[in-house]
């Protein structure tokens, strides 16, 4: 019996990369084996000439279909030049040798993933021409005066958990129509690969409703929060150690390190860092114990235990997660290797 493989890519559109996926029929020989590498028009999307368009999928990461079901697979994919070198838009490929270089301080990732939906070109919940009552009550809210699009959310929930995601929550956020989903805690590949796919999930959802999803950071202006991807990081030590954590949140202020994360951290990031709506101004680098105020928040729970996780509250809902995880991982693993802290 033939099944059905969903090839998924991120394509080469800047500033901010789209989703891309299409359909390949297997046979039986192909259950349960490594999947076929495939190929693309690359000038359709940003990633090649019109005289030398061919593009490589290699697959990375495989799980059930919740939407087809059966046999049917989600399939992500690397994109690699017909050499079967990394494309120039391949950001996985970068992570993957720094996470390789760093696997013995044993990073672990928990990224939240918040968004914003849309219906007919408003967000869902503003009337059309208007504005809602202010935000207050929407965030974690319950009822129909304030919580929109939940049945879109639990559809997207239960896909992510068919497809064996490690999705960890979900929650209704500050301004109305926009969500939430946490993914992790998981190795930065996993990570990242799993973001992805949920990411994918939430689209393609949200299409059966006839509403669209959207990773602006700042998808309404004025006095309403942004979209974030707030990245939660630890390693080894900074499980074991408070001393590995201030290390951590030291390394992410020192020298060039704020401009080089921020730049990297999806665009639009100076209408979403303002230091108001729960952010740090763009250009300056803070970190503190329970402050959402601040670049990076240390949890009270890990000053109270001396050991855990720090939060970067910086990344943009846009963020390429093997660019975040990857940056996270080289400067604050470098440093505790600097200080012997691993």
């Amino acid at each position: 019996m033939s099944f059905k493989a969903e090839y998924i890519w991120i394509d080469g559109t800047e500033p901010t990369a789209k989703l891309r996926s299409k359909t390949k029929i297997l046979g039986d020989d192909a259950k349960g084996a490594d999947l076929p590498i495939w190929g693309f028009d690359g000038s359709s999307t940003n990633q090649a000439k019109g005289h030398a368009s061919d593009c490589v999928l290699k697959p990375v990461f495989v799980c059930p279909d919740p939407i087809r079901g059966g046999d049917d697979v989600l399939v992500l994919c690397e994109v690699l030049n017909t050499d079967m070198t990394p494309h120039e838009s391949n950001t996985r490929a970068a992570l993957a040798e720094v996470a390789e270089k760093f696997a013995a301080q044993e990073p672990i990732f928990g990224i939240e993933q918040e968004y914003t939906f849309f219906k007919d070109a408003y967000p869902l919940g503003f009337p059309k021409g208007g504005f809602p009552a202010p935000q207050g009550g929407y965030y974690c809210g319950v009822g129909s005066d304030e919580i929109f699009g939940r049945d879109v959310v639990e559809a997207h929930l239960d896909n992510c958990l068919k497809a064996g995601l490690g999705i960890s929550g979900i929650n209704a956020e500050v301004m109305p129509g926009q969500w939430e989903f946490q993914v992790g805690p998981l190795a930065p590949l996993e990570v990242a690969d799993q973001l992805w796919v949920a990411r994918w999930l939430l689209y393609r959802t949200a299409e059966d409703f006839g509403i669209a999803a959207t990773l602006d950071p700042k998808p309404v202006k004025g006095d309403w929060n942004g979209a974030g991807a707030h990245t939660n990081f630890s390693t080894k030590s900074m499980r074991e150690s408070y001393d590995a954590i201030i290390t951590a949140a030291e390394s992410l202020g020192e020298g060039s390190k704020p401009l080089d994360h921020v730049k990297n951290y999806g665009a639009g990031i100076d209408d979403r860092l303002t230091g108001l709506h729960e952010t740090a101004p763009w250009n300056e680098y803070s970190y503190g114990v329970s402050d959402r105020g601040a670049s990076v928040r240390i949890p009270w729970q890990v000053e109270k235990d001396g050991k855990g996780y720090i939060e970067d509250r910086r990344p943009n809902a846009n963020v390429d997660p093997y660019v975040v995880t990857r940056l996270l991982v080289d400067t604050c693993c470098t440093a505790l290797e600097k200080a012997g802290q691993v």
